[in-house]
């Protein structure tokens, strides 16, 4: 197999394994180590070729991370940040008329977010396929840039995702960006975010 070849199998490979590839982008990754894993795995004996074809990609994943990185940050840096504590988040197979602080169609269901007052008035009812009570919501709004730069949500769901902190439901329009997170997360998941948008 030829080395160009080599590269793009590497590639193909490792698109399914993101563990790996945030590993590469980290330099953390013994290059030799994984071409004989990749080797193996794919029948191929060119080691030094896998591990060249590793080597630039590695590089290109990190210089493309430090671009999403910084430019993410740029648009966050300033925003604002705010913490509602003790919502539910709510998912019903029907639409209804509640008060709430925010609602979404996803296909043949709606989610709602509750407040804790909101929440208990729907406590048994009938449309309810799901619900998510002792949540915080995590608000985080930004200028209109927010929405011409990619990555930059998928930036602040990775630091959450660093911190072992599960984003349960994420609403994200305009310049407004909802986080809904388990409450017992709800400071730390806070504190991260007010790190970055500071």
């Amino acid at each position: 197999m030829i080395t160009m070849a080599i590269a793009n199998v590497v590639r193909m490979y490792l698109k399914n394994k993101p563990y790996i590839l945030e590993a590469m982008e980290s330099g953390i990754v013994n290059l030799s180590a994984l071409s004989r894993i990749i080797g193996k795995s794919l029948s191929i004996k060119n080691y030094a070729a896998i591990k060249a074809a590793l080597r630039r990609y590695s590089m290109e994943l990190r210089r493309a991370e430090f671009g999403i990185e910084a430019k993410a940050l740029s648009v966050l840096k300033g925003n604002s940040i705010t913490l509602i504590d003790g919502v539910s988040l709510i998912v019903m197979d029907k639409e209804i008329v509640a008060q709430n602080l925010a609602k979404v169609k996803m296909g043949d269901y709606f989610v709602y977010l509750f407040s804790p007052e909101q929440a208990r008035a729907l406590k048994e009812h009938r449309q309810i396929v799901k619900k998510h009570e002792n949540c915080s919501a995590i608000i985080i709004r930004s200028g209109e840039s927010v929405e011409s730069v990619p990555g930059v949500m998928a930036f602040v769901t990775s630091l959450f995702a660093e911190y072992n902190i599960n984003v349960i439901g994420m609403i994200s329009c305009y310049t407004d960006n909802i986080f809904v997170i388990d409450r017992l997360d709800s400071m730390r998941a806070y504190e991260i975010a007010s790190e970055v948008v500071k």
